[in-house]
Formats: C-alpha cells, sequence, structure tokens
C-alpha cells in the first residue's frame, strides 16, 4: 500500500465516529459556520454537500468549505454519514432540539450564573420586551405554575 493511501485510511478512522448516545457527550460549542451547516442539516434531515451549497444563500461558500465543516461536525459527533462508494450522505446525529437545551444551559450557567431567574429578569428589563410580549410570558409561567402544582399533589 503506498504512503498516500495509508495516510487516507488512517484519516478516514478518526473522522468516522461512533454515534453518541447522550446529550452531554456532544460539546455544545460550535463555531458560526458550523452552526449554519447544522441549521441547514437538520432542515433537511441528510443530504450530500451539493445538497447542503443549495440552501446557502448567495454568496454560497466553495464546496470545499462546506465539505470540510461537514467532516469537522462529524469529528465532534453532531453529523453522521453514510457511503456510497466515494459520495457520502451526511445526517444529523444530534436533534436540534437537544442541542438547543444543551446550549442555552451552557448559556444560562456561563452568562447568568446558573439563574434561570437572572436571566428573566435580563430580559424583563434590558430586552425591550413589549407588553404583549410581556404578558404572553406571564401566561406561559402561570401555566407551567399551575402545572407543576397539580403534578405535586
Amino acid at each position: 500500500m503506498s504512503y498516500e493511501l495509508l495516510l487516507l485510511v488512517e484519516v478516514k478512522k478518526h473522522l468516522i465516529m461512533p454515534p453518541r448516545k447522550n446529550i452531554s457527550d456532544f460539546s455544545p460549542q460550535l463555531t458560526r459556520a458550523e452552526e449554519e451547516v447544522m441549521q441547514i442539516l437538520w432542515k433537511i434531515e441528510k443530504g450530500m454537500v451539493h445538497d447542503f451549497l443549495k440552501k446557502f444563500p448567495e454568496p454560497k461558500p466553495a464546496y470545499n468549505t462546506v465539505s470540510t465543516i461537514v467532516r469537522i461536525l462529524e469529528q465532534k459527533g453532531f453529523v453522521g454519514h453514510k457511503a456510497y462508494g466515494r459520495t457520502h450522505e451526511y445526517f444529523p446525529v444530534i436533534s436540534k432540539n437537544d442541542y438547543t437545551k444543551s446550549y442555552f444551559r451552557n448559556f444560562v450557567t456561563n452568562y447568568f450564573g446558573n439563574s434561570y431567574k437572572s436571566l428573566a429578569s435580563f430580559f424583563a428589563t434590558e430586552g425591550k420586551l413589549s407588553m404583549k410580549e410581556l404578558g404572553d410570558i406571564q401566561k406561559i409561567i402561570h401555566k407551567e405554575i399551575k402545572k407543576q402544582k397539580g403534578g405535586k399533589r
């Protein structure tokens, strides 16, 4: 086997990761470009690099750029693939909902001292919320309070 082929085999071993079972196994930190690719993948559910490119707004990134980002996402455990010869069909390993929960928990911990009360206070005072938005939030909170009180009987 040639050196180049051996190197390619080694690189492929590191790029193909088994699916992760637990949300805590995922690093919630994605770059803006990685997050943009994941948003597209969550929308299309599965696809090849050219499918991703179709969904990007103009100016579209280069094919190689998107391909590299997808491989990085695969290394991070966010994306898996199914091989069809030299072509790969990619799919999300983590759902958008699970990522959102993990990201938001991390956000609250890092910026609000793990206090949802501080987060709510920030948005109520600094978030420039309209009276309607504040009322809607109040209704959601009251509904959740009733639900939690009902479950504790």
